[in-house]
């Protein structure tokens, strides 16, 4: 069984999700775009001088190009891929997000 045998839907929603991870990632990496972040977005400014923003704006960019790759991965080679790499990609979504928080509150503070 492929991955393409799983999909359901149309493709066009792999690429639409592939576009704004690609594009919220270009953002964040360029420095900018702390606004995309949770948590930081609505912190006091005394919580914020905590943080180097380029820091942590650059690794929610790696963090955010990691998963915009799998996406764009899944959907170019959904008629190759196994259907069990749906759970590969998750297992790496996760691994991938939790990284990102480890980085946050270590790396990224002053």
């Amino acid at each position: 069984m492929k991955l393409a045998d799983l999909a359901t839907g149309s493709d066009w929603i792999v690429w639409i999700v592939f576009v704004i991870f690609a594009v919220l990632s270009i953002v964040l990496l360029s420095g900018h775009g702390s606004w995309f972040i949770s948590g930081y977005n609505t912190a006091s400014k005394e919580e914020k001088k905590k943080y180097d923003e380029k820091k942590l704006c650059r690794t929610m960019g790696v963090g955010m190009s990691i998963i915009a790759i799998l996406v764009l991965i899944m959907g170019l080679l959904e008629n190759i891929l196994p259907a069990f790499f749906v759970y590969i990609a998750l297992g790496i979504i996760v691994v991938d997000v939790v990284v990102i928080i480890i980085l946050e509150n270590t790396l990224c503070k002053k």
